[in-house]
């Protein structure tokens, strides 16, 4: 197929067309960026598409992104992506700035119950008809000149997203096209607050395991690791590998001979940040009971599962009340804390966690579900 392809590769050429965008009614936007050996995404290669043609914008030649931002927060444009978190996290570093309104097609497949977390080319085939090439996907965007295999890869791409768009838009209910935009609302306000890196530890598997002096030890090389990483622009596991930070907070090693025992602990991490591991570990260890974290919560009971299937049952009557994929309905997350407010006898309550028009739609039933059963 042919597109109307249009290289933007200067400051002047991206203000002129932005402020030209600004007056759609969405833009489809797509990125092809590198993040093999780096904390942060390295954006290769945006692309914009009008509706009817796609502009290729060059991360590598354009120096100024605020008028980039401006569109992307322009309330009267709503900017079209797909299965988008990662794409997110290249505009916040490139442009300092998030979407919004957002409209993921991933999740509006979902909504209309074509399926849950569709992949782009499978969602393509089924709205359009078109089964699209396996792609550049992992090629080198950061080589100039690109490749026109690779030009026409991400121009189709783009192209594509605003015909899938329009299918999906004119199939979206009133009430779905608005929880769908709250999603993609909740999303960026997710990225927007940022974690704190001294609550990481909280997140991680077994942590229920460790006594809050061994929690101390944890979080320290949690936030330590999370710092280092974005300062040396590396990812986490090339700092400090996932698997050794339970133990290291468990054992607790306090030499360099008892460092390298630790379970899934590289030798060249030992070898570059050991010593300063060790202190970490000894300062964290030895600071004052007071400041320690409180224990993490145990794990639910197995016979909990059964009122969890309760609570499972509401959001998938739900889901087929509204034709809605049931993975979208309620995150398991969200039923566990739940539960967590009052298991085993209650009372219970809604969690935070559980918010918008999840809430309002299923909040009351789902504490129904949990209420204690009258005996005749």
């Amino acid at each position: 197929m042919t597109i109307d392809i249009h290289w933007i590769r200067d400051d002047e050429a991206l203000a002129r067309h932005c402020e030209d965008w600004k007056r759609l009614p969405f833009v489809a936007l797509d990125t092809e960026f590198m993040r093999v050996d780096t904390f942060y995404p390295i954006a290769g290669l945006l692309q914009v598409c009008d509706g009817e043609r796609v502009y290729l914008l060059d991360p590598l030649a354009i120096r100024t992104w605020g008028p980039f931002a401006e569109l992307l927060e322009t309330p009267t444009v709503v900017k079209v992506l797909h299965a988008c978190s990662e794409d997110l996290e290249v505009f916040q570093r490139l442009a300092g700035s998030l979407p919004t309104p957002l409209f993921d097609t991933q999740l509006a497949a979902g909504y209309l119950n074509l399926g849950f977390s569709m992949g782009y080319s499978r969602l393509v085939q089924a709205v359009l008809g078109i089964e699209l090439p396996k792609g550049e996907t992992r090629s080198d965007w950061l080589q100039r000149p690109l490749s026109e295999l690779q030009v026409q890869y991400a121009a189709e791409d783009a192209h594509h997203l605003a015909e899938v768009y329009r299918e999906l838009d004119a199939r979206l209910s009133d009430d779905k096209r608005a929880w769908l935009l709250e999603d993609g609302a909740e999303l960026v306000a997710g990225l927007r607050r940022e974690t704190d890196p001294q609550l990481l530890y909280r997140d991680a598997k077994l942590g229920w395991k460790l006594s809050r002096q061994q929690l101390a030890v944890l979080r320290a090389l949690y936030a330590w690791r999370e710092r280092e990483a974005r300062q040396r622009n590396l990812p986490r596991n090339r700092i400090l590998r996932e698997h050794s930070l339970w133990p290291l907070a468990r054992f607790q090693p306090d030499n360099p001979v008892s460092l390298a025992r630790i379970e899934d602990m590289h030798p060249r991490t030992v070898r570059q940040d050991g010593e300063q591991i060790i202190r970490l570990i000894r300062e964290a260890a030895a600071s004052e009971p007071d400041t320690w974290p409180e224990p993490l919560s145990e794990p639910l009971p197995a016979d909990s599962a059964t009122l969890l299937k309760a609570l499972r049952a509401v959001g998938q009557a739900e889901a087929e009340r509204l034709q809605i994929a049931p993975e979208l309905m309620l995150r398991k997350k969200s039923l566990e804390a739940m539960l967590r407010t009052g298991y085993p006898a209650g009372p219970y309550r809604l969690p935070d966690a559980l918010r918008g028009w999840r809430r309002q739609l299923m909040g009351q039933r789902l504490l129904d579900a949990l209420a204690p059963k009258e005996t005749p």
